[in-house]
């Protein structure tokens, strides 16, 4: 009889780009017994997960829920329910995610044209409205806190505000910024916004928040063509999660069980004293490395408390300084991307992952591997 080793994972002190570490009340959450997708107390967390999801992306918006799969599949949901065969689409991409955004675009028919910055920088309110101007968009896409570099966009309202001007839905990627950063749909007219689970909420992987506002509801209701995908259907998703609970898919209730404490985790602190904590957590970790001289990649005007681009020292090799921090201290970070993959680590401080004893930790086993 084949012998199979028994399988233990290490206990990782996750503090990279994300997964972040899963806050201890969602274990024990995720531990509950396992219902149905359609047995009725599934049914009534879904209510309150759309209340919790609600209040955390600042929307009233009826289509607000969370979608089975990673923060990929809620971009690509969102994409492939708003964007049609020939519709004109414009992507501002300064990250790695932006990209991915217009990949994605294009693969669900649209005809896309892009604008970039260089990595670490973000735009500027008068270079995307020059960019709106160039044509009719349908759709035009940004990402909030780009993972990639570390970088905030900043004047969300203004950006959105100018979309609808030119005729376009304003789509935002707040994968990176959901829970960790403020967030505000209505108050900035975001048409719709999509995340994941597992980064700033707390939970693990396997769930994707998204949540579609009217102008953007009416577009999917009233399309042309069928959304070429069946599984992330948005109007057959509202359609399963609301009214008559239509079966969909088979959605995990177990995901579901430990996303809600997740959320209920963060609206009990309350979102100020949450978004407070972190920036606090960071600006600890900010000082630390300037002190060891590896200050941030991106200038704190615009600097991503979540995620922290932190300069490599001279002479370092960061990807053997990365290795040993996983292997003798049990830390995981991360390296960049394209051109910077040489020259900075990605350092996450996001939902759980953020306390002070973990940034003690990271900067106490940095100062001792670069002795």
């Amino acid at each position: 009889m084949t012998s199979h080793p028994k399988f233990d994972p290490s206990a990782r002190v996750m503090l990279g780009p994300g997964p972040s570490m899963t806050h201890p009340r969602v274990m024990r959450a995720l531990s509950a017994p396992t219902v149905g997708h359609l047995d009725p107390e599934l049914l009534a967390l879904y209510a309150e997960e759309q209340d919790l999801l609600r209040t955390l992306f600042q929307t009233q918006n009826e289509w607000t829920f969370a979608l089975s799969g990673t923060g990929t599949s809620s971009m690509e949901a969102a994409l492939v329910n708003l964007v049609e065969p020939g519709d004109e689409v414009l992507i501002a991409i300064h990250g790695y995610f932006g990209e991915r955004l217009a990949d994605i675009a294009g693969r669900v028919g649209g005809k896309v044209d892009r604008i970039t910055r260089p990595l670490g920088e973000i735009f500027t309110v008068e270079e995307i409205e020059s960019a709106l101007k160039q044509k009719k968009y349908k759709l035009f896409a940004i990402v909030h806190a780009e993972t990639s570099t570390g970088a905030e966009q900043l004047h969300i309202k203004e950006i959105a505000d100018l979309a609808h001007q030119y005729g376009a839905l304003f789509l935002l990627d707040t994968v990176t910024s959901l829970g960790n950063i403020p967030l505000k749909v209505d108050e900035w007219n975001v048409d719709a916004a999509y995340s994941a689970s597992q980064k700033g909420l707390g939970a693990p992987a396997g769930l994707a928040p998204i949540t579609i506002g009217p102008l953007a509801q009416s577009k999917i209701e009233n399309r042309k063509s069928p959304v070429a995908s069946f599984c992330l259907d948005l109007k057959a998703y509202a359609n399963y999660w609301m009214g008559a609970h239509a079966y969909h898919h088979t959605a995990s209730a177990n995901l579901h069980y430990a996303l809600t404490e997740g959320l209920r985790v963060i609206v009990e602190e309350g979102l100020e004293d949450t978004f407070a904590r972190l920036r606090g957590n960071s600006e600890m970790l900010w000082l630390g490395l300037e002190e060891m001289d590896m200050p941030p990649f991106i200038p704190l005007e615009y600097r991503l408390p979540p995620l922290t681009t932190a300069r490599v020292p001279a002479g370092v090799d960061p990807h053997q300084v990365r290795a040993r921090l996983l292997n003798e201290y049990n830390i995981e970070i991360a390296a960049g991307f394209g051109a910077l993959k040489d020259k900075v680590w990605r350092i996450g401080l996001m939902g759980y992952s953020s306390r002070r004893e973990n940034v003690t930790l990271l900067l106490g086993a940095l100062r001792e591997l670069l002795k």
